[in-house]
């Protein structure tokens, strides 16, 4: 919780995330407008892999042991928490509580399903329709917002 705030705060109020939303929306037009990009992209990462090298270290000590293929499979459901929680896939547009929503609302999903007593391949399924609603509807919103300029 107090990584998201920290996110949505440098996001929020700091040159640092003016210029990561800057380049995330277009990243020419961040280069003539005089931004630094590669040293934002590469501060991007960097955090980005700061924080799942401390997921990572989360894990093990909850779980108690490391296991190298823990999170593989788990990308399509990282995916749908985001979208869900509305950046659109197209990039430049979305907020760091949007997606801790989506999360939530993720897991929301999951239980509901695995307390009704389906299969886990429904959650699956589930999933990925929501995925695709979510996707066609940005589609939708993009192509009107487009339409409308």
């Amino acid at each position: 919780m107090l990584t998201v705030a920290l996110a949505a705060f440098v996001l929020r109020f700091t040159r640092f995330g003016r210029t990561v939303y800057a380049v995330g929306g277009n990243e020419q037009s961040a280069r003539l407008m005089g931004l630094p990009v590669v040293r934002a992209k590469l501060s991007v990462y960097v955090i980005s892999g700061v924080c799942a090298g401390l997921a990572g270290i989360v894990l093990t000590a909850y779980s108690g042991a490391g296991y190298p293929l823990n999170g593989v499979g788990t990308e399509l459901d990282t995916i749908a928490a985001v979208v869900i929680g509305g950046t659109l896939l197209t990039g430049g547009s979305g907020f760091v509580l949007g997606s801790m929503i989506g999360v939530f609302v993720y897991g929301l999903i999951r239980t509901i399903i695995s307390f009704s007593g389906a299969e886990q391949s429904w959650t699956r399924i589930t999933v990925g329709a929501l995925l695709l609603l979510f996707v066609v509807v940005q589609r939708i919103i993009v192509s009107r917002s487009a339409l409308s300029k």
